[in-house]
């Protein structure tokens, strides 16, 4: 397998890429962005009450003082980038972390802050977790003009829940979403994981019908991925990225489609399933996008970068420069690719969406034929509505591949970013 990996991986690569090589992210700062059209925004809140063993995301034990020095960087970093946002229509604000609400009032601050900025009209989403979201806060939320919620759930099983390191139980997760859809926000996500450890099909049936019976609007589902710099990972004394048994995966991403069509869901992305008549909560889809934060990545169409992942090195740094730790430049091609990646993730790709972004003179068959005609000819992709649509049979390989890549990304970047506040370089 691995020698036949080094063939075609870099293959691929190329092919979607334009890129041979692996790429590398060095330590420079690269240009303020500007001309942006359409823009979403990114707030990372790294503070946590529990640290839980398997999450890869950059985060910290909770600290009064080491909070104030967050928020007070955070705002330096919102004015630093106001100027040249002014002209952007902006998409969203996503918040997450962490627990964004570990801190309410600092977070609604931070919050009051972007609004008066930005003057932002677009939905406002938020990561929560079930042990930090009491009424009061579920209600300032809603005050501040939080419009989308996703809860991580990830099981209803106390004995899951437990193997997992989570500090909170399953009738507490449950009790979360009831009153987070009676709170009344345009969209209520819950977050499951599955391939859990002890997680047998019957517990993963268990956990989509108790969830959905709470009446969520979307339910997004993610197996466990175990990453070398993760604590987990480190307590394992793996050396690469580790996932479930392809199997496992496909007979329990199978159950979830089953269950979730039947109940009136329809499949939105490749691990997440939406009432038809909601919106559509997502985190990652993007195209342009500024970070504020540690470890808040950004992505501009000319460069791609993301801040120091140290909370006492991003305070240091503001408000004099700004706390990039590393960063590569994009090119047309490879800005291209990833637009390809974010569509092929929510099953569709547009014609009009494609044209939009990067002009009338280039279209999908013409930059990417040689990636989709494989597919189509496999029956993983569909000509559909001016555009393509991964078929149900497609979504599962195709992701698969994609995480040959992007988990690898990851890997590196951010287990980089964790040993060095400011590291030399990363090759991806």
């Amino acid at each position: 397998m691995l020698p036949a990996k080094i063939l075609w991986k870099p293959l691929i690569q190329k092919m979607v890429t334009g890129h041979w090589e692996r790429f590398r992210m060095l330590p420079d700062e690269p240009s303020l962005p500007s001309n942006l059209k359409r823009v979403g925004l990114y707030l990372h809140v790294p503070f946590c009450k529990n640290l839980c063993p398997f999450c890869p995301y950059n985060r910290i034990e909770y600290d009064d003082k080491l909070f104030e020095k967050y928020e007070k960087a955070v705002h330096a970093e919102i004015d630093l980038y106001t100027p040249h946002l002014k002209n952007c229509e902006f998409v969203s604000l996503y918040i997450g972390g962490g627990t964004p609400t570990v801190n309410l009032p600092g977070l609604l601050r931070i919050i009051d802050h972007l609004k008066q900025n930005f003057s932002l009209s677009c939905d406002i989403c938020i990561e929560l977790h079930p042990a930090n979201m009491d009424s009061e806060c579920l209600e300032g939320l809603k005050e501040a003009g939080i419009t989308m919620l996703s809860i991580g759930i990830e099981s209803t099983s106390d004995r899951i829940l437990k193997n997992i390191g989570r500090n909170h139980d399953g009738e507490t997760a449950l009790n979360s979403l009831r009153r987070a859809v009676a709170t009344g926000f345009d969209s209520v996500n819950a977050d499951l994981m599955f391939a859990l450890p002890g997680q047998k099909l019957n517990d993963w049936e268990n956990d989509l019908i108790e969830v959905m019976n709470e009446g969520v609007d979307q339910i997004s589902t993610y197996p466990l991925f175990s990453f070398p710099y993760s604590d987990l990972g480190q307590s394992q004394k793996i050396r690469q990225v580790k996932r479930p048994e392809s199997r496992l995966i496909r007979s329990m991403l199978n159950l979830t489609d089953s269950l979730s069509t039947s109940a009136g869901y329809k499949r939105c992305a490749v691990w997440s399933w939406l009432k038809p008549s909601k919106k559509k909560f997502s985190s990652i889809t993007r195209h342009h996008y500024v970070g504020f934060g540690p470890s808040a990545a950004s992505m501009t169409g000319k460069d791609f970068y993301v801040n120091t992942f140290d909370v006492a090195s991003y305070a240091e740094t503001l408000p004099n420069k700004r706390p990039i730790a590393l960063s590569m430049p994009v090119d047309l091609r490879l800005e291209m690719a990833y637009w390809l990646y974010w569509r092929v993730y929510e099953l569709k790709i547009q014609q009009d969406d494609f044209q939009d972004l990067f002009g009338e003179e280039y279209s999908i068959e013409s930059s990417f034929n040689n990636v989709i005609k494989p597919f189509q000819l496999a029956g993983m992709l569909e000509k559909r509505n001016g555009g393509y649509q991964v078929t149900d049979s497609g979504a599962y390989w195709i992701h698969r591949l994609q995480n040959e890549y992007s988990l690898n990304y990851i890997n590196r970047l951010w287990g980089s970013c964790r040993k060095a506040s400011w590291p030399k370089e990363v090759y991806l």
